[in-house]
C-alpha cells in the first residue's frame, strides 16, 4: 500500500462511507419505530396485533438479509409494477430487518419494569398513556439502550450485503476498484481496516452514551 494507492482508494470508501450511514441511520430510525410497535404487541392483549408482529418477525429473522434484498430489489417491483432505486430497496430493508430484531430488545425491557411501577402510577391518578410515556418508557428505553445501540453497528455492517443490488456504499466502491485496478490483495485489506477503525468509533461512542445515560 503506497501512497498512490492510498490517496486513490480512501476518498472512495469515503463516498461509500456517506451512503452507509445514510442507509444506516435512516434505516435504524425507521426500524426503531417498527421495533417499538411490534415490540409493545408481543407483550400487550391484542392477539391479532400480537399475531401479525410475531409473524412479521419470524419472516425477517428466518430469512438471511442478502436473501430480502435480492427479493426487494428483484421481485417487489415486478410484482408492483413500480421501479425501486436500490438506495431506497436497501433503506427499506434495512429497516425491516433492525426492526424484527428491535422487537425482541423493546418486548424485553418492557417485560423487565416491575409491573407494580404501572399499578403505583395508577393509583396516582395517572392514565394509561401517561404511565407509558412518564414511567415505563424512559425506564424502558434506559435498559434497551446498549441493544439498540448494537443493532445499530450491525445494521452499518448489513450494509455491505447490500453490495448485492448494487448499493454504492463501502464494499461496492471497493469491489469495484478491485475489479479495475486488479489490486484485490491491497484494497480488500484497506476495505476491512476502513471497517475496523470505523466501528471501532461507534463502539466507543456507544460506551460513551451509555455512560451518560447510566448516569
Amino acid at each position: 500500500m503506497n501512497s498512490s494507492f492510498l490517496g486513490t482508494i480512501l476518498p472512495m470508501l469515503f463516498d461509500g462511507l456517506k451512503l452507509t450511514l445514510l442507509i444506516s441511520i435512516v434505516g435504524i430510525l425507521i426500524g426503531f419505530v417498527i421495533g417499538s410497535i411490534c415490540g409493545y404487541l408481543l407483550q400487550s392483549d391484542h392477539p391479532i396485533g400480537k399475531t401479525i408482529a410475531s409473524v412479521y418477525i419470524w419472516i425477517m429473522r428466518a430469512t438471511p438479509l442478502m436473501v430480502q434484498a435480492l427479493y426487494g430489489y428483484y421481485v417487489i417491483p415486478k410484482l408492483l409494477g413500480i421501479d425501486l432505486p436500490s438506495t431506497t430497496v436497501g433503506i427499506m430493508v434495512i429497516a425491516l430487518n433492525s426492526g424484527a430484531f428491535m422487537s425482541e430488545i423493546v418486548r424485553g425491557a418492557l417485560a423487565g419494569i416491575d409491573p407494580g411501577q404501572k399499578e403505583a402510577g395508577v393509583c396516582l391518578g395517572l392514565t394509561d398513556v401517561q404511565v407509558m410515556f412518564n414511567i415505563i418508557v424512559p425506564q424502558a428505553f434506559k435498559v434497551a439502550l446498549p441493544g439498540l445501540f448494537n443493532q445499530f453497528i450491525i445494521s452499518v455492517k448489513d450494509t455491505a450485503l447490500l453490495s448485492v443490488i448494487a448499493v454504492n456504499e463501502i464494499t461496492h466502491q471497493a469491489q469495484a476498484y478491485a475489479a479495475l485496478s486488479f489490486k484485490a490483495i491491497p484494497t480488500y485489506t484497506a476495505l476491512a481496516a476502513f471497517y475496523l477503525v470505523f466501528l471501532s468509533l461507534l463502539i466507543l461512542l456507544q460506551r460513551f452514551v451509555e455512560r451518560k445515560v447510566g448516569k
